[in-house]
């Protein structure tokens, strides 16, 4: 049997990437393998792709009893299949904290590591191999790091990340800056998307108190032409709210050159929420978060009702 190997819902680049990474290793080690979406990446993870020379892996809307899989970038049974729980699960590489929800058949690997990115994790699991992985891997798993570390910038850097996408770059003649700077224009031309796809588009979801917030994060180096459709964004929130099964949807705009983000304050419970997690006072439709970057390390930890 094949074994599939996918990501999260809303994929981006780290969990497109490393998919395709982890299921070339697979390959190269003698198991058959095969990476999956479960949704349509964004424009940056489309860019990476195309640049390193590799066809989109297939999106699936669900997974198979009994089918052997392996988890990357998430071991959040919300961010995965409806039928997880009956697949064979066997392996789960993860840098996200342990959720808890996962069945699996038996016993599996678990690697989940405080790094900033995936890949990053799999290429010190790949040893030796990684060092000798084809150009393509070698640059997605670039590709990987500098999209989840925000070239360096965000507070869940590690000195493993820098340190190994700084031995991938001069493996490939990559220059950093100049390269990730075409990731973040990439990532940041959301001028085809609908505001119900932005909202989705790299989001997650949670439950504050008893209240269920989808949290989603626009990273770009051009925050204006986002914030230029805050009023449309704002209202598409509460149908995007209804469809997800959400009570609330945060919209943070980061600002990757500026490092800050920009939160959208649609309603009173939005401003509420924003006031007794960031210790700021709001006064109109939007408020400015200096330093706040990462949703995993300063944002999620944080919200409060």
């Amino acid at each position: 049997m094949t074994t599939l190997v996918f990501g999260h819902k809303s994929p981006d680049t780290d969990s497109t990437g490393s998919a395709i990474v982890w299921a070339w290793y697979l390959d190269h080690m003698g198991t058959k393998a095969e990476a999956r979406l479960l949704g349509t990446p964004n424009t940056e993870a489309l860019f990476v792709a195309d640049r390193w020379g590799f066809t989109l892996p297939e999106i699936m809307a669900d997974v198979a009893d009994g089918q052997d899989c392996v988890i990357v970038d998430t071991n959040n049974p919300a961010e995965l299949p409806a039928n997880i729980n009956n697949a064979n699960v066997t392996a789960i590489i993860d840098h996200h904290k342990l959720v808890g929800g996962l069945e699996t058949k038996g016993p599996i690997d678990i690697t989940i590591r405080p790094v900033a990115c995936t890949a990053t994790l799999m290429f010190q699991l790949m040893g030796g191999h990684g060092g000798h992985a084809p150009e393509g891997i070698k640059g997605l798993m670039l590709s990987c790091i500098l999209s989840d570390t925000l070239e360096f910038r965000s507070p869940t850097t590690t000195p493993a990340d820098k340190q190994i996408a700084e031995k991938l770059a001069a493996d490939l003649g990559i220059n950093i800056p100049d390269y990730a700077a075409e990731m973040f224009a990439a990532k940041s031309d959301v001028s085809r998307f609908s505001d119900a796809e932005l909202l989705r588009m790299d989001s997650k979801e949670y439950n504050v108190g008893g209240t269920e917030l989808r949290v989603s994060v626009l990273e770009t180096t051009s925050p204006k032409i986002v914030l230029d459709r805050k009023a449309s964004l704002m209202g598409s929130m509460p149908a995007v709210a209804k469809e997800d099964g959400a009570d609330q949807v945060l919209l943070f705009v980061v600002d990757i050159l500026r490092e800050e983000a920009t939160l959208l304050i649609p309603n009173d419970t939005v401003k509420q929420i924003a006031e007794k997690s960031f210790g700021v006072a709001v006064s109109g439709d939007t408020v400015v978060l200096p330093g706040v970057m990462s949703r995993k390390k300063q944002i999620m930890p944080v919200l409060k009702m």
